[in-house]
């Protein structure tokens, strides 16, 4: 009797925290597949609308400029032949998207966001491409340092003071570069695993304190098990507007959307029984 009541305040316990446990949802992208990926005017909009959580991709040029972009290949969002990091910064400078925008960098962005008041914003360090003729890494040696020093810096010296930010990755070498150097600094692995004890151990070795996991191969126990590590979970991708709400159940702290619009105006109409931001 006495196991039985323990465990049921336990759980209860446990049902408070979640309930007070405000979650941030965050626009994909900028904005996800609702609006232009990666651009400016997506970042603005997004803003306007009530949105403070961002999560966008960041690479290199040839000549060591951080550049907004998910993909290193500009075909599938300019219609044009040509790859990023093998392209200097005055070059991509004149490229359009297919909707006409110019493509942002990441001073840039930092620009726009430096006097936003209490933003959460992740940055996706995007190092883990090879060259296809000989599978090479596009990011190794002097080139990864000089990414990782660039990243941290930049980010650091125009975000503001307020602003909750991280570093995500897919990669396991920009992690372990810029925890060794700057062991204060909030990194992201992102896995295409669920949230499990495994993924979470892996956290632990690579010195995370954030992991975003697979939605749909994540448990309330997985997340459990984060927290009690005192890593926080973000769950991805939503593509449906109900998603938010299920990764609300699950326990996530942060829930990176592709529909923050539609998501927003889902979870006004049905409340999830806990508090969240965008």
């Amino acid at each position: 009797m006495k196991k039985t009541v323990l465990t049921l305040v336990a759980l209860l316990m446990a049902m408070t925290t979640l309930a007070q446990r405000t979650a941030i949802i965050l626009a994909h992208r900028g904005g996800g597949t609702e609006q232009e990926e990666n651009v400016l005017k997506t970042f603005q909009h997004s803003y306007e609308a009530g949105i403070n959580s961002f999560e966008t991709d960041v690479r290199m040029t040839k000549d060591g400029v951080l550049v907004i972009s998910h993909d290193s290949s500009l075909e599938r969002t300019c219609g044009i032949e040509g790859t990023i990091e093998r392209m200097t910064a005055k070059e991509l400078r004149k490229v359009k998207t297919k909707q006409g925008s110019p493509l942002l960098f990441l001073e840039d962005l930092l620009d726009f966001l430096k006097d936003k008041p209490h933003l959460y914003v992740e940055f996706e360090m995007k190092t883990d491409d090879k060259v296809k003729e000989t599978g090479a890494f596009l990011y190794e040696g002097d080139r990864l340092e000089e990414y990782c020093n660039k990243m941290y810096e930049q980010c650091k010296a125009k975000m503001p003071k307020d602003a909750d930010w991280s570093l995500t990755s897919f990669d396991h070498r920009p992690l372990q570069k810029i925890h060794a150097q700057h062991p204060e600094a909030v990194l992201g692995l992102i896995t295409s695993e669920g949230c499990t004890e495994e993924t979470v151990k892996l956290c632990k070795q690579l010195g995370v304190r954030r992991l975003a996991a697979l939605l749909d191969k994540s448990s309330r126990k997985g997340v459990k098990t984060a927290h009690v590590n005192r890593i926080n979970v973000n769950l991805w991708p939503g593509s449906k507007f109900s998603d938010a709400l299920l990764a609300m159940y699950l326990g996530a702290d942060y829930i990176c959307t592709d529909v923050p619009m539609g998501a927003m105006e889902y979870l006004k109409k049905n409340p999830p029984g806990r508090p969240y931001r965008f």
